[in-house]
């Protein structure tokens, strides 16, 4: 299988049990927004988050808004600039990311256990005969009783 193909496989099976578990379903963009406010360096504003992700400003403040209700993360104004929103981490929104990097690690430990079956060669039962030569086409070939 291609490194694209298995990455592709790793991310599905993440995704199969985050949809499965009883946690919230966040689109790829507030997926992708969360893991840049808790992955990078603060701080956060809506217009470098804006920047960083190449969408627009009210398309951040949408997925903000998604967060915020779920408690992942919290917004304030920037005491030193009025007009600079902070992005802010939350408890709740960590543990919902450490939850998820488990979720990702065990796809990979699942994925792995698959590639690794498919690489072991296939037991050959005991009471099963060895191969012999095929059969002519003179030769009968009689079926097991």
């Amino acid at each position: 299988m291609s490194r694209n193909l298995e990455a592709l496989e790793l991310w599905r099976g993440a995704l199969v049990a985050s949809v499965r578990a009883a946690s919230p379903d966040l689109s790829a963009r507030q997926l992708a927004l969360l893991l840049t406010v808790y992955m990078t360096p603060p701080p956060h504003t809506v217009r470098g988050l804006a920047a960083t992700l190449n969408v627009s400003k009210p398309a951040i403040t949408r997925a903000l808004d998604r967060l915020g209700r779920l408690g992942f993360t919290k917004r304030k104004r920037d005491a030193e600039d009025r007009r600079n929103v902070l992005v802010q981490r939350t408890v709740k929104g960590s543990v919902f990311l450490h939850e998820f990097g488990q979720m990702v690690i065990d796809a990979g430990a699942v994925q792995g256990a698959l590639d690794a079956s498919r690489l072991r060669p296939a037991a050959v039962s005991p009471a099963a005969p060895a191969p012999g030569p095929a059969p002519s086409a003179s030769e009968p070939v009689s079926a097991p009783v």
